[in-house]
C-alpha cells in the first residue's frame, strides 16, 4: 500500500529550486540547483533504540532514539537538519522527507526515494494529510491533526554535534 503525499494548493511539486554553493576537490565553487522532490513510500522498522528506514536503493540510514514524546505543534531546535517521517498504521512503510536541506543533490534524494520540501520564513507546506511544515528561519514548526492520520509523525533534528528524535502524539 503505497502512501499518499499531499501537495499545497499554493505550492508546486518539483517546480522550486534553489542555488548552494559547492566546493570542488580544486577549491573551485559551482552553483548547482537544488528543487523540491517528492518523497516515495520507503520501508520503515521501529526497533528497540530507533528507527531504521531502508532507502529505494537500498542504504538504511538508523534514527537513534527511542523518540522522545512532542505535542504539536512541535517547533525545531535552531540551525538544525530536520527530517520528518510519517508513517502508515502498519508502522512498517512511510515517506521520510527532508526540510530545508540544500546540501544533498536532486540525484540523490530521487534515487533514495527521500522528499525534500524548500521554505522560505513564514511559508507553509502541507508534507502529508495531517502533517503541514511551518517556515521560521532558523526553526521550522511542524503541526500534526491527529484526526487525518492512520500512522505516527516522527521528526529528527540533527547536527555534526548532535541528533534528537521525537514523536509527535496525540
Amino acid at each position: 500500500m503505497a502512501i499518499p503525499v499531499a501537495s499545497s494548493s499554493t505550492r508546486t511539486a518539483n517546480v522550486r529550486s534553489v542555488k548552494t554553493a559547492s566546493a570542488t576537490s580544486h577549491s573551485r565553487t559551482d552553483m548547482e540547483e537544488r528543487s523540491e522532490i517528492s518523497p516515495e513510500t520507503l520501508s520503515v522498522q521501529l526497533v528497540e533504540g530507533g528507527i531504521t528506514v531502508t532507502y529505494s536503493d537500498g542504504r538504511e540510514v538508523f534514527y537513534r532514539g527511542p523518540p522522545t514524546p512532542t505535542d504539536s505543534p512541535h517547533q525545531t531546535a535552531p540551525g538544525k537538519d530536520t527530517h520528518v517521517l510519517v508513517t502508515d498504521a502498519s508502522e512498517t512503510q512511510g515517506v521520510l522527507l527532508y526540510i530545508n536541506e540544500d546540501r544533498t543533490e536532486d540525484a540523490i534524494l530521487k534515487g533514495s526515494g527521500v522528499g525534500r520540501v524548500l521554505l522560505t520564513q513564514g511559508e507553509e507546506s502541507t508534507l502529508f494529510p495531517g502533517v503541514t511544515v511551518r517556515g521560521g528561519g532558523l526553526r521550522d514548526e511542524i503541526i500534526v491533526d491527529h484526526d487525518l492520520l492512520d500512522g505516527r509523525v516522527f521528526v529528527f533534528e540533527e547536527d555534526q554535534f548532535e541528533e534528537f528524535a521525537y514523536e509527535i502524539v496525540d
